[in-house]
């Protein structure tokens, strides 16, 4: 099985399970090996006081992409630390783009980083870091 047909079985299965990002709309656009792209739509739910949308909806749509990311390559993965640099406001409506990509990746950890954009604009940038750990999501031979 090629990295990129094994990733799309495991990004299936975590979606299975993923009540997460589904109760967010968020959508699945894209995995490969290391990489993955997530879309969301801004709703009302999601504006805060400012009328902009919570940061930390941007965060989890960032966060998503980094976990099927880190998880593509079928290895028990989680967060071990992560940040967010919020460059412009994301509107109520707006459609955002969150694309996670491995950097580096050494002994059981890993770097990457995700860009958030509306359309051709950046509106974050996040960097998670992660950590193997034992076990696989599914398995090779199905």
């Amino acid at each position: 099985m090629g990295n990129d047909e094994l990733a799309t079985k495991v990004a299936a299965a975590m979606w299975a399970d993923d009540a997460a990002v589904v109760g967010l709309g968020m959508r699945l656009a894209s995995v490969s090996d290391g990489i993955a792209v997530f879309e969301m739509k801004v709703r009302d739910d999601m504006v805060n006081s400012h009328g902009i949308a919570h940061g930390g909806f941007l965060f989890a749509l960032a966060d998503s992409a980094f976990a099927y990311a880190c998880n593509s390559g079928n290895q028990v993965t989680v967060a071990q630390a992560a940040d967010i640099v919020f460059i412009a406001p994301a509107q109520r409506g707006d459609l955002l783009t969150a694309e996670a990509r491995q950097r580096t990746q050494y002994g059981k950890n890993g770097i990457y980083d995700v860009t958030v954009r509306r359309g051709d604009d950046v509106i974050a940038e996040f960097r998670g870091r992660s950590r193997q750990l034992s076990g696989t999501i599914v398995k090779e031979d199905s």
